[in-house]
């Protein structure tokens, strides 16, 4: 797979671009989001490398501007997490995904890497990056598959267990999100 997706969000202004690769060596995410966040405006660019079968190894996430900040991460994929220095987090012990707040992207990760079959559902910690800030917190997630993936797509339930926030995901025959109600939609970029 080799791809580029563009989602807008459904509310305000703002635009991502995905570029993603998925080969015999793993999943490589490159990514660009502008938008805003309660009327502050941000640009963050993002990195996430998983291996064949969709572990976060790597996150890098970095807001752009005069004062640019960044974050990284990195997973064994078993649940043990360290900083760019090599430090372990223990706050994220578990998680073994990574979903960072500006982007649909995030919920492909545990979507392939659980393979789901119908009404299969599977609780999931993730390391939750909220986006401006750059801060990194655990998180309970609880993914259901309501129609599995076939060539025309699929449709899963998210759930957020620590807010309680539940969505309908349609996702393409890739497990990227097509609409993501009241938050993303996918757009043709041209």
């Amino acid at each position: 797979m080799n791809r580029d997706v563009f989602w807008s969000p459904a509310a305000g202004v703002g635009i991502e671009s995905l570029h993603l690769i998925e080969d015999s060596a793993g999943v490589a995410a490159e990514g660009v989001v502008v938008g805003s966040v309660d009327g502050t405006s941000f640009r963050a660019r993002y990195e996430v490398e998983c291996d064949r079968r969709y572990h976060t190894r790597r996150v890098d996430v970095t807001t752009l501007g005069q004062e640019p900040e960044s974050m990284t991460l990195r997973a064994d994929g078993e649940g043990r997490w360290t900083d760019g220095r090599g430090a372990e987090v223990s706050a994220l012990r578990g998680c073994i995904d990574v979903d960072i707040s500006a982007t649909p992207f995030s919920n492909t990760l545990p979507i392939r890497r659980l393979e789901l079959g119908q009404n299969e559902s599977a609780e999931v910690q993730v390391a939750y990056i909220s986006v401006p800030e750059l801060r990194v917190e655990a998180a309970s997630q609880r993914y259901t598959c309501l129609d599995p993936i076939d060539e025309d797509g699929g449709r899963y339930r998210y759930e957020s267990v620590s807010s309680g926030f539940t969505a309908e995901l349609p996702v393409d025959s890739d497990g990227l999100v097509v609409d993501y109600p009241g938050l993303f939609d996918r757009v043709s970029p041209s």
